[in-house]
């Protein structure tokens, strides 16, 4: 597949794995596949400062895997339940190529025996 110009925006499916890159991130997100959190409650397991982990949220936010909402002084987070379909359907499509390709690949070998090469 072409990688697109230099200049061009990058692509949801590139935020997506660019935020997933990250094992604070990947962390993150399986919390919030637990439920909603607080920015306190998802920056407790890091030894990182607040700040740092605002990055993190908005990274996560910036592909589409996460949003918030604040509340008074509380911002609770909470994933975005279809994001990961994105990244879902580009995996399942490349499975299904190389699946494809195995098979027709078996199919060859077992109509021409003779062809395997024998130690």
């Amino acid at each position: 597949m072409p990688r697109p110009p230099a200049s061009a925006p990058p692509q949801p499916l590139d935020l997506m794995f660019q935020a997933l890159a990250d094992p604070a991130r990947r962390g993150m997100v399986e919390r919030l596949s637990r439920g909603p959190a607080s920015v306190s409650e998802l920056a407790a397991p890091y030894a990182m400062s607040l700040p740092a982990v605002m990055q993190h949220i908005q990274v996560l936010e910036t592909s589409g895997l996460v949003k918030s909402q604040k509340v008074g002084r509380v911002r609770t987070c909470q994933i975005e339940p279809g994001a990961l379909s994105l990244a879902e359907r580009w995996i399942n499509d490349r499975r299904t190529s190389w699946e494809r390709r195995l098979d027709r690949l078996g199919d060859y070998l077992a109509a021409h025996p003779e062809d395997e090469e024998t130690p």
